[in-house]
């Protein structure tokens, strides 16, 4: 490896380094936050979809879920008058919403009226005001991880994602956790890039501290993913897609972060969607399959103070296009879950759907803000005060829904 290599493999240790204390222990007690985005605008109406509505049925000829039926296993999940939850969700987030740790917030988003992917995510990730002119190098997670004065957020993503970007005096730290779990540095190089920075050097005595931290960090997360590794090798646990993602978050956070985010693609369904089977129920079933997994390894003392949130840009046309698809759309609906959430419930603002009340004649409206929404979270979860509060999500006022 050439030194400009070695310099480029030493800087790309910075994320793990700087907060110095990346791998502190929580202390017990202490809450946590996850947030899950789901890149490519999930079709929240097939997932947590208002079955009791004849407009929804007639909306979504070939697409639509059954009305809750015990006879019929592709039938909705019954929620409550109005709402059904999906049935690939049966084995793993309906039991959670069984025992009241899973809530719905339907008509919820943003107000960014765009329909652009790239636009929206930026938005909900910067959890700035669409008017007037917008700081990218300020995400909201970053502005809270300040707030709190937390030197554990992580964000396990191949890069950093903008959420996490302009936290103060800091570098967040990042990890992929689909990919192999061999370093990328080997020992050898690692021992050529620790000696560019001698400890007896005038001045490097501090960097120097830095990149054995971020080396020793590595080698931590890099022998924990691959413990839980071997345990699936004798069956204890399946290493499939999100849900081994999801299980390796929950044995991160249970033991060294607190605040953390997680992106998951693969929403944007605009052929052959599917209903109650298909692409969609494929999906949805692996993501309810690694949020359950996740709940079982961050372990019951940590679950009751862990929340766990799920967005996405946007929702979906209210109506299925010509190719038995869904097409980019307004409001959404957000999940929020713990082991201390007052779930069991659909909660926020509704109204009935139909025509005259759809956003522009096509999709959900926004009800709730989702500034307000996480904003009203945060503030109970981590006591945050009128000030601090502001700081995360500026000129939004947060929103009680009683869900913590």
């Amino acid at each position: 490896m050439h030194r400009r290599e070695l310099l480029r493999a030493a800087a790309a240790l910075a994320p793990m380094v700087i907060a110095g204390r990346a791998f502190a222990a929580p202390a017990g007690g202490s809450s946590r936050l996850l947030l899950v985005f789901l890149r490519g605008a999930y079709d929240a109406a097939n997932i947590v979809a208002p079955v009791g509505s004849d407009f929804y049925h007639e909306s979504r000829p070939t697409i639509g879920l059954a009305r809750p039926d015990p006879a019929n296993p592709d039938a909705a999940l019954p929620l409550d008058g109005d709402w059904g939850l999906h049935p690939a969700l049966r084995d793993s987030l309906y039991p959670l919403w069984q025992s009241k740790q899973l809530a719905f917030v339907p008509f919820a988003g943003t107000d960014d009226m765009s329909r652009s992917h790239f636009e929206t995510q930026d938005t909900i990730e910067l959890g700035q005001s669409i008017a007037g002119t917008r700081d990218y190098r300020s995400g909201f997670m970053a502005r809270l991880a300040d707030a709190l004065g937390s030197d554990r957020p992580i964000a396990f993503s191949d890069q950093v994602p903008l959420c996490f970007q302009g936290a103060a005096g800091r570098s967040i730290p990042n990890i992929a956790l689909a990919g192999n779990l061999k370093p990328t540095i080997d020992p050898r190089e690692a021992r050529l890039i620790q000696a560019m920075y001698p400890a007896d050097a005038t001045g490097s005595a501090a960097l120097s501290r830095s990149v054995a931290q971020g080396f020793a960090t590595r080698e931590t997360v890099f022998e924990s993913l691959a413990d839980e590794m071997t345990q699936a090798g004798r069956g204890a646990v399946t290493p499939k897609g999100f849900e081994l993602s999801a299980r390796r978050i929950g044995r991160l956070m249970r033991d060294q972060y607190n605040l953390a985010f997680v992106d998951v693609g693969g929403w944007d369904t605009h052929v052959n969607q599917g209903g109650a089977q298909g692409y969609l129920a494929g999906r949805i079933g692996e993501l309810g399959r690694g949020l359950a997994g996740f709940s079982e390894e961050v372990g019951a003392d940590a679950w009751r103070d862990t929340v766990v949130v799920v967005v996405s840009e946007f929702g979906r046309t209210f109506r299925e296009n010509g190719d038995k698809g869904t097409d980019h759309g307004h409001g959404s609906v957000y999940w929020v879950m713990g082991g201390g959430v007052r779930g069991g419930r659909i909660a926020g603002p509704q109204l009935r759907i139909a025509i005259d009340t759809l956003n522009q004649q096509r999709d959900l409206p926004v009800l709730t803000d989702y500034r307000g929404l996480i904003g009203g979270l945060v503030q109970r979860q981590f006591a945050l005060g009128p000030d601090r509060l502001a700081a995360v999500f500026p000129n939004a006022q947060p929103v009680e829904l009683g869900l913590t």
